[in-house]
């Protein structure tokens, strides 16, 4: 619910309309439709390893888990409503070594879980590399 709080306050407005953007942008409802299927796969990801001991067994793998939902929220904040593609791309850019290091953090709790999260990973290299186009257009 809090990932769509943001994404109502900080959504596509006219700046965004605005700016270059590379053939390959895709529509705009593509963008919804994937979130609403990729968060609910990081919540199951996420209760799969707490299922298996719960935060104080977990809690590294957990944590990541935190860190990367807030780095997620921070990128919409930065590009959505700083109009800042770089400070979003540096965040992106951190929130990948974040993922990439829930995931090795979730594989050895469950197999599952860490394939699930890396469906997220190809959703967010590929926002990585039109967040990078569209920061390099504009």
């Amino acid at each position: 619910l809090l990932g769509a709080a943001i994404g109502f306050l900080f959504g596509p407005d006219k700046w965004y309309a605005n700016l270059q953007k590379p053939s390959w942008n895709p529509p705009g409802w593509l963008f919804g439709t994937v979130w609403s299927a990729i968060y609910p796969l990081m919540g199951l990801a996420s209760w799969l390893v707490w299922a298996n001991g719960g935060w104080h067994k977990q809690s590294y793998p957990l944590t990541l888990y935190v860190v990367q939902l807030g780095l997620n929220l921070l990128w919409s904040a930065a590009f959505f409503g700083l109009h800042n593609p770089l400070l979003a791309l540096a965040d992106i850019v951190v929130l990948v070594v974040v993922v990439l290091a829930c995931i090795a953090a979730f594989k050895p709790v469950n197999h599952v879980a860490a394939n699930l999260m890396q469906v997220y990973l190809a959703w967010i290299l590929f926002a990585l590399a039109l967040n990078a186009s569209i920061w390099y257009m504009n």
